[in-house]
């Protein structure tokens, strides 16, 4: 990244920041949308309308609710340039499938084409009812956001645990591992996030019942050691969920001993954080040992406060196991190394600007229920080859997170979100630490700044910035 990409980053947000907060506005109806607008207040009031009056009102064709969410996809960031893609996708815009027992909504590639290697279901179960018996052969991340369920897990080796998550509390099933979740309070919800995009696709999610059902009795009873006439009952139709029944309250000894699949995130006080402006609380392989390909962290920022301009240089998953760290860095300039940031915001008002170089940065708005991927910036090296008149890849180029930062634009209500990381840890690399680390006239002349300016950044991370 070179440093006057580093210079539009910071002019970026620099500009943005200035500009304060967008007021909160109340809904107005169309035939008022042509009246005068104060400064800044027409992107508030839903109007494509800078302050230097450039653009002009909508006549009609546009959905106003919408636009008074999104103020920055009117032009609001006057430093937003280029082409971007689209990076946000709302859970309330995904297809809601009903259950006796509750519902589920998804996020998968093809409803955000840029998410990639992660994607995610909202799950709500009523009391007593019960994610049936499944497994995947993508790894589940979920994170209990209301009420609390029972868990029930069977590794490879046979070990298992049945153990009771509530809400703030985290589990993962490594690929393959077999498990079901029954809810335990009138209403349950969670967040489930896979390491793979297309997690909607055939051949990802299998059903016990499905199988069985389509397994000839015959086998059944020779795998079982029972009569056939014991599956003469068996499910018509792919339940998914079961209907409310009794919560089971049975315990299940093991003689090959228990996992640990869950992680009581609700008992541990969430660390603050340099910076002064919330709390951060990371949850990867260092501490939970088992999520070795997704790692997250659950942030709260406080109103106005803001998560630093940074980015991730995370090595994700499919990079192959090797003893010899050296390997592994040779591989990592491989195809095999992937690492999206995929985000679910909890609730409050966020903005975040994207920056992926070459000047192209662009600004979203973000609400509760409202998903979004900062998708790896990775780009193949072509050789030309005169002789033989193709074009040869020789390699790839490192696999970077795009430079961003997250704002809380609530003037009075904390924020909070999930980021995800198709990896086993979480790592971030911050500008303002890289700026204050690095020989000060260096950066000073390149930024067109004072060198007390530099001299002044703090040499340490300010990871959740204060509102001030």
């Amino acid at each position: 990244m070179k440093f006057s990409d580093i210079t539009c980053a910071i002019l970026c947000a620099s500009a943005i920041a200035s500009a304060g907060p967008i007021p909160d506005a109340p809904l107005v109806p169309r035939s008022q949308s042509s009246l005068p607008l104060e400064k800044r207040q027409q992107f508030a009031q839903g109007e494509p309308i800078d302050a230097d009056g450039k653009g002009a009102p909508f006549s009609d064709g546009t959905n106003h609710e919408l636009d008074l969410q999104n103020p920055d996809n009117l032009g609001a960031a006057s430093t937003d340039n280029g082409v971007v893609p689209n990076l946000k996708w709302s859970l309330s815009d995904s297809h809601e499938r009903l259950l006796k027992g509750g519902w589920v909504r998804e996020q998968v590639v093809t409803d955000l084409p840029t998410s990639k290697d992660l994607s995610a279901a909202q799950l709500h179960l009523t009391k007593g009812a019960i994610r049936e018996l499944h497994w995947h052969r993508v790894s589940e991340w979920g994170y209990m956001t209301a009420g609390s369920v029972r868990l029930a897990a069977v590794d490879e080796n046979g070990k298992n645990q049945v153990g009771t998550v509530q809400s703030g509390d985290i589990w993962y099933f490594p690929k393959g591992s077999a498990h079901t979740i029954q809810g335990l309070e009138d209403q349950n919800e969670m967040l489930l996030v896979f390491d793979d995009g297309d997690f909607d696709a055939v051949g990802t999610t299998f059903q016990v019942d499905d199988w069985i059902i389509h397994t000839p009795k015959s086998i059944l009873a020779k795998n079982f050691g029972v009569d056939e006439s014991v599956f003469n009952n068996l499910p018509k139709t792919d339940p998914y969920v079961l209907p409310p029944t009794t919560i089971s309250t049975a315990d299940v000894s093991d003689p090959y001993g228990e996992t640990d699949f869950i992680y009581r995130l609700s008992k541990i006080t969430p660390p603050t954080v340099p910076g002064g402006g919330g709390t951060l609380s990371i949850i990867d392989s260092h501490v939970f040992p088992i999520a070795t390909t997704i790692a997250a962290a659950v942030v709260k920022l406080e109103p106005g406060g803001l998560r630093e301009l940074h980015w991730h240089p995370n090595v994700g998953d499919d990079l192959p196991a090797s003893p010899l760290r050296g390997l592994s860095c040779i591989f990592a300039n491989t195809s095999f190394a992937k690492a999206a940031e995929w985000l679910y915001f909890v609730k409050g008002n966020a903005r975040a600007t994207v920056f992926i170089g070459a000047a192209n940065a662009r600004t979203f708005d973000f609400q509760a229920g409202d998903t979004a991927v900062f998708p790896d910036n990775a780009g193949k090296l072509l050789r030309f080859l005169p002789s033989m008149r193709f074009f040869k890849v020789v390699r790839l180029t490192d696999h970077l997170r795009q430079g961003h930062y997250i704002e809380n634009t609530s003037k009075n209500e904390t924020l909070e979100w999930l980021e995800y990381y198709k990896s086993d840890r979480v790592v971030d690399i911050s500008l303002s630490q890289w700026l204050a680390l690095t020989p000060h006239d260096i950066a000073a002349d390149t930024l067109g700044v004072s060198l007390d300016v530099v001299e002044n950044l703090k040499k340490e991370k300010q990871i959740l910035i204060k509102a001030t």
